[in-house]
């Protein structure tokens, strides 16, 4: 059974720093597009960040560039995602994804396209 768990969620204060870890289990990793994406209560799931199965190509969505960044490490199954400069509107639980099949040099951004799901970690960033 494929399994995406995340970690690393918490309470900080404007301006920290927090990083997020997601740990697959199940297949290997290494060659799947993985990204973050989050939800804050009232709102739709949006992308914070994807990147490519292989060669680390990655894209993040407007509120975060700058501040976050997304990395992975393919033979610990491993994506993270480091998160600088945190502002309340960061505050939403964050999701990891996973699309199943082999995606070396592909982004994907819509939700729609990830197959897999962890089961979030919240954040939340207090002013």
């Amino acid at each position: 059974q494929v399994r995406l768990r995340e970690s690393g969620g918490g309470l900080v204060q404007a301006g920290a720093s927090l990083t997020l870890s997601c740990v697959g289990s199940g297949r290997a990793f290494r060659d799947l597009a993985m990204g973050w994406f989050r939800q804050a209560p009232g709102k739709e799931r949006e992308l914070v960040a994807a990147i490519t199965g292989s060669n680390g190509v990655a894209e993040y969505g407007d509120p975060v560039k700058g501040r976050f960044t997304i990395s992975k490490d393919g033979p610990k199954n491993t994506v993270y995602l480091q998160m600088k400069s945190l502002k309340p509107e960061d505050t939403a639980f964050y999701y990891c994804a996973a699309v199943a099949r082999e995606s070396r040099f592909q982004l994907f951004t819509w939700d729609s396209q990830y197959d897999y799901w962890g089961q979030g970690t919240q954040v939340t960033v207090s002013s």
